[in-house]
């Protein structure tokens, strides 16, 4: 069990650290290519999205790694299911529901992860 949670909750932390960092760093110009919802949702949220993203990741790693307040990589889990679940809906109301299939399957392995990380506790 603890294998699989370190698979997942790997690929999850590189995924989200990754598009989490872009969000954080580069400018609306740079991201709409990849991102075309940057338009309608102020950079401050952009920003703040990318930041819940990358916080997600570490706390994914960063408890069961230390040892310490390990159930905090299961709320990890849960804000990321959040937040994929947030993403969906921008997509539906934005008239995109062919491009959710990324929302959903992280959401499906964020929601893995969080009840593989339950038999870290």
């Amino acid at each position: 069990m603890h294998v699989a949670y370190w698979i997942v909750a790997a690929l999850l932390a590189l995924f989200y650290a990754y598009a989490g960092g872009k969000k954080v760093v580069q400018g609306q110009e740079e991201l709409r290519p990849m991102m075309a919802w940057v338009d309608q949702v102020p950079m401050p949220y952009v920003r703040a999205i990318g930041a819940l993203e990358i916080l997600g990741a570490l706390g994914l790693v960063l408890p069961p790694l230390t040892g310490i307040a390990v159930g905090l990589a299961v709320a990890a889990a849960a804000g990321l299911v959040l937040v994929q679940l947030g993403g969906a809906t921008l997509h539906l109301l934005r008239g995109e529901a062919r491009v959710i299939g990324l929302n959903v399957v992280l959401l499906v392995l964020a929601a893995v992860a969080g009840w593989l990380g339950t038999g870290l506790l």
